[in-house]
């Protein structure tokens, strides 16, 4: 069986009181379970991880580098200019998968630069948590047709 990580970064712990009028309703927990679910049906282990520090998500990468197949990462607002998340994903060598809420491209302009996208395999935003799940949908396929799967 996969297993996956999905790590949230920033802000994202506020979820359903922050903006709803961006984020949508749901709470992270709702997100959880809408992804647990896609999870389930899939066939594979999600293991979530949420932190408002960089250094946090950094270390919890490190230490499930040999022990996880593959990554779904919604940066938050480190997507724009973490180059150590950035980094820690390239280094970590886990197929990853950018994700987000709303669709950074119809937001302010800082939001549209992402330095994390160019080391994921994808990028996913603007679906609410349908992105996560197109997310987890996209890193499955590409695991399952690597040599060896």
């Amino acid at each position: 069986m996969l297993d996956i990580l999905i790590v949230h970064g920033a802000n994202l712990n506020l979820l359903g009181e922050r903006e709803p009028e961006v984020y949508g309703s749901m709470t992270l927990d709702d997100v959880n379970r809408h992804i647990s679910h896609r999870a389930d049906e899939l066939h594979v282990a999600v293991e979530f991880y949420q932190s408002n520090h960089e250094g946090a998500i950094i270390d919890f990468l490190h230490q499930h580098r040999k022990s996880a197949d593959g990554l779904v990462i919604n940066p938050g607002a480190f997507t724009h200019y973490s180059y150590a998340l950035r980094d820690a994903i390239s280094g970590v060598q886990l197929p990853a998968v950018e994700v987000h809420l709303s669709d950074i491209y119809a937001r302010e302009e800082f939001r549209k630069k992402s330095v994390t996208k160019e080391v994921c395999l994808a990028q996913v935003s603007g679906k609410g948590v349908g992105s996560y799940l197109e997310g987890l949908e996209l890193l499955i396929s590409h695991l399952n047709s690597m040599p060896g799967k």
